[in-house]
């Protein structure tokens, strides 16, 4: 069935309730959605308990706002015109916010779905929900909490801060994040996410499915995680280069929940609906994803340990697939500053030499009018790195941008180039790190 179709057929999806249960040391969240005449849905997420003093009603607020975003997840495979939430209440600033991150969060698959909508028609929300949750929580964290996902970006922050006072944070951990916190020598959170099967049975019967903003429901259950080990700061690897569009001239973006507009809106969030003194950052955010790289490639002890290849992560054991736009686009960011020899020694393979890629490489180098719908730089960068490569490489890519696509690009890789929310102290590190970058 079509988007409108479904829109007709299934009117309503309702957030109708939450659960928060204490199960052999883990708090154990179910969350209940409906949508009536097709589906409930039950997804769970689990948190381990670290203290045993935490304000139970401040949780169940949280939990319930990790709610507001796992319904994405779910929503999406009828896109509902008519959104009830049941399980807590929200004000209308709040239903205004939680519709500008689902509006953009989902320009992906709206995109992918050729589903033309407006940001005031995709869905109304209405609350008829009285229950408010009443807490007054005296706070006092200290230390970071580092989201881990087992790539470079991560694994650039956990030494920029080595030393300091850290604790990584993973959804479903998986080896490339855990291996990255044991060589950093810190211990690791580790948050459970089971997803509802039911959603994998609807996908399986042609209901819409695609992409949903991840990042933001890592955003909202750090902010749990941190609370429940007594954490200031959550600091995010996300860089600048994110905040750049997917489809050239749009606000559509595969990674709009890292993007600095993101950060900034719940940064407001948290301080006026949560009100307490835990800081959401990332602390790449004043640089381009190709700085970060030229740091990354100082840690050689890491090279055998991070992934980053999304179809490769499906794999036991996790590798890189070489086949896929994010496997091309870290090859070559590795290679302006790598030999040819050692980025083949990580991959296995010679990925410029791929020929099945030539298109998702005419995307990355912004010949197309979208990017590939990956977690990748920008353009320029892209461009500035081939630049590079062609000096010293003959790879079929490599070949086809000299003659056909070269263009000349200059970065600075000493400076920084975005607005952030950083610290002045932990600003301070990365200005030291990037200052002789050449």
């Amino acid at each position: 069935m079509s988007f409108e179709e479904l829109r007709i057929k299934y009117p309503k999806f309702i957030y109708e309730d939450f659960k928060v249960e204490e199960i052999n040391n883990e708090l154990v969240c179910t969350f209940y959605f409906n949508i009536p005449g097709l589906v409930e849905f039950n997804p769970v997420m689990k948190f381990p308990i670290n203290r045993n003093d935490y304000d139970k009603e401040l949780v169940n607020y949280l939990v319930f706002h990790i709610g507001l975003i796992e319904l994405v997840s779910y929503f999406k495979c009828t896109c509902s015109p008519n959104v009830e939430i049941k399980a807590g209440y929200i004000d209308q600033d709040q239903i205004d916010w939680f519709k500008k991150l689902y509006y953009y969060g989902l320009g992906e698959f709206m995109y992918v779905n050729n589903i033309d909508c407006k940001l005031e028609d995709l869905m109304s929300i209405t609350c008829t929900s009285n229950r408010k949750f009443s807490f007054n929580t005296n706070y006092n964290g200290s230390g970071n909490m580092l989201a881990i996902g087992g790539g470079k970006d991560s694994i650039v922050s956990l030494n920029l801060l080595k030393g300091m006072d850290n604790l990584g944070v993973m959804i479903n951990p998986k080896a490339p994040g855990i291996d990255a916190c044991n060589k950093a020598g810190i211990n690791y959170y580790g948050i459970t996410r089971i997803l509802d099967r039911k959603i994998i049975d609807i996908n399986n019967q042609g209901y819409l499915n695609g992409h949903t903003p991840f990042s933001s429901l890592v955003a909202f259950t750090t902010f749990l995680a941190a609370y429940l080990n007594n954490k200031k700061y959550i600091v995010l690897s996300n860089e600048g280069s994110a905040n750049e569009p997917t489809v050239l001239g749009t606000k559509i973006n595969h990674q709009y929940s890292k993007t600095y507009e993101f950060e900034c809106d719940f940064d407001s969030y948290t301080k006026k609906y949560f009100n307490i003194d835990i800081k959401y950052f990332s602390l790449l955010r004043p640089i381009k994803e190709i700085q970060i790289v030229y740091l990354f490639t100082k840690f050689r002890e890491y090279f055998d340990i991070f992934k980053s290849c999304n179809v490769g992560s499906k794999s036991i054991p996790w590798k890189w697939c070489c086949n896929c736009p994010k496997c091309l686009f870290v090859y070559i960011m590795l290679e302006a500053f790598l030999s040819k020899e050692e980025v083949i020694d990580i991959f296995g393979s010679n990925v410029l030499d791929n020929k099945d890629l030539e298109k998702e490489f005419i995307e990355l180098i912004g010949e197309s009018e979208t990017k590939p719908f990956e977690c990748i730089g920008t353009i320029e960068e892209v461009r500035y790195a081939m630049n590079k490569i062609i000096e010293k490489d003959d790879s079929y890519l490599a070949r086809l941008y000299k003659e056909k696509y070269y263009k000349e690009e200059d970065i600075d890789l000493s400076k920084f180039y975005y607005e952030n929310n950083v610290p002045e102290d932990y600003l301070n590190i990365v200005k030291e790190a990037i200052k002789d970058a050449k």
